[in-house]
């Protein structure tokens, strides 16, 4: 948790965000509740709602919160805890006492709160909410106010549909506020990339041949429970790495084959990291490996080059796909014309995804809100074309943007023989080259970055090692 007095500017910059978009009426928070894994009590681990998290630092279950837009007045919600609950917990602080440490003052009972939401709509007012993701949280919006559960997961302008929906203007506004990190969020990214470069560290030192990729994904996860919350997403670790989230990790390390590492940490205060790393399961780089890895280690760092402000990443997006064109062209994988193959989009064949995507609390910061909200806004329009479609942070960068420059080369069968009998590489495609790479897999390589006024900065004490030089020698050590 913050000082108070960052939770009470954020909800100030919220209702000034409001306000500034005519709203009024109120907005509701309602944080997450424990889920049972079998039964209650045997719960999954919890984790809160990241934007109730942002607003009122609130780490646990059972907590909503309303601020009247008309009026100014906050109020958290929360039920002080009663003698059972004491005998399995302990005695536990008052919910006024929790408030006063997110700076808000007024606190009532849970029941309160159902009761304020249910008679601001028998009132007709407007009733402002974030898209839910839990099912718990869409059924008691539901019950509190009798909309359709499909209506209450859907964002729209207020005025449509009498409201009954996720409110857009409180979306557009959550996401200007979180996009930019302020230097508290940022010193907790860094923690999580401190912790994510150990457990990467200990993947590579259990990179051998031999050992099954699970205990590796153990060991990985282990250094996020001891060091930090734990992980930021579900691990993947895999040989297979043409299949972009592969979280199996039932197979032996082979030589000969490469291990893609993707991965990350969260920290206590739940900021998130996510790094990828690509390892030869021999120790060392085969020449076709070597070729393509090079090529994806340059085009990382053309992409950081070009991370600076006013610059959108759109265009580092397009800048490095196009690098990577023409050294694929250089090696007779595409043929013609590289800025026809970029706006032919060619590149998604070898890579289907974009170059990266916000972080923050979230490792794709924001993306419960809407994927277009956060990373295009009213800024640009989404592309239909494979691998730039797939870009999730398309903006124009300022200082304070958390990114991921993750760009990379993978070599999918299925998707080769499609664009293959389809024609859909418009005869830029040397499929001939390509027939000896269907069992090559994929390379991708990550790092987190922090647009600075002056350009970027990678984020973490330490980079993970990334030329292939450097990767051979350090494991030949280890």
């Amino acid at each position: 948790m913050f000082e108070s007095s960052v939770y009470t500017n954020r909800r100030r910059a919220l209702m000034a965000l409001m306000a500034e978009k005519a709203t009024n009426g109120v907005v509701i928070f309602l944080g997450n509740n424990e889920a049972p894994m079998a039964y209650r009590g045997n719960d999954y681990k919890f984790r809160q709602d990241s934007s109730f998290l942002y607003f009122w630092g609130i780490d646990e279950p059972g907590f909503a919160a309303v601020i009247d837009l008309d009026n100014g007045t906050e109020c958290l919600y929360g039920n002080d805890v009663d003698i059972d609950d004491i005998i399995w917990m302990g005695p536990q602080p008052s919910v006024a006492s929790k408030g006063a440490l997110v700076g808000c003052s007024q606190t009532a009972p849970f029941a309160a709160f159902e009761d304020a939401v249910k008679e601001a709509v028998a009132k007709g007012r407007a009733v402002h909410f974030l898209p839910p993701t839990r099912y718990y949280n869409v059924l008691k919006l539901n019950e509190l106010t009798g909309w359709d559960p499909a209506s209450i997961r859907k964002v729209a302008p207020m005025a449509a549909d009498n409201g009954r929906h996720a409110s857009e203007e409180l979306v557009k506004s959550v996401v200007s506020l979180r996009l930019i990190k302020e230097q508290c969020e940022i010193e907790e990214i860094d923690k999580a990339c401190e912790i994510g470069y150990w457990m990467h560290t200990e993947a590579r030192r259990g990179c051998k041949p031999g050992v099954l990729e699970q205990e590796i994904v153990g060991r990985m996860e282990g250094i996020t429970l001891s060091k930090g919350w734990g992980v930021s997403f579900p691990t993947i670790l895999s040989q297979n790495g043409e299949t972009l989230h592969n979280h199996s990790h039932h197979q032996i390390i082979t030589p000969g084959r490469l291990l893609v590492v993707d991965a990350g940490a969260e920290s206590n205060a739940h900021y998130a990291s996510d790094f990828t790393r690509t390892y030869p399961c021999s120790g060392k780089f085969t020449t076709k490996q070597r070729e393509i890895y090079d090529i994806v280690e340059q085009a990382n760092e053309v992409a950081f080059s070009l991370t600076k402000p006013g610059t959108s990443y759109w265009d580092v997006h397009c800048s490095t796909v196009r690098y990577m064109l023409e050294q694929l062209k250089a090696l007779d994988f595409v043929r013609g014309d590289v800025d026809e193959m970029v706006a032919c989009g060619i590149s998604g064949l070898f890579m289907p995804h974009g170059l990266g995507h916000n972080m923050g609390m979230d490792v794709h910061d924001m993306e419960d809100l809407g994927e277009n909200y956060v990373g295009y806004g009213d800024e640009r329009q989404r592309s239909p074309l494979l691998g730039m479609g797939n870009l999730r942070m398309a903006r124009d960068l300022k200082p304070g943007h958390v990114i991921t420059d993750e760009p990379g080369i993978y070599f999918i069968p299925a998707l080769i023989e499609q664009w293959k009998r389809e024609g859909t590489d418009k005869g830029f495609v040397n499929y001939s080259k390509l027939e000896g790479y269907y069992d090559f897999g994929g390379i991708r390589l990550e790092d987190d970055i922090l647009v600075t006024p002056e350009g970027a900065r990678r984020l973490g004490p330490h980079r993970l090692p990334i030329r292939s030089s450097d990767i051979e020698d350090i494991m030949a050590q280890e």
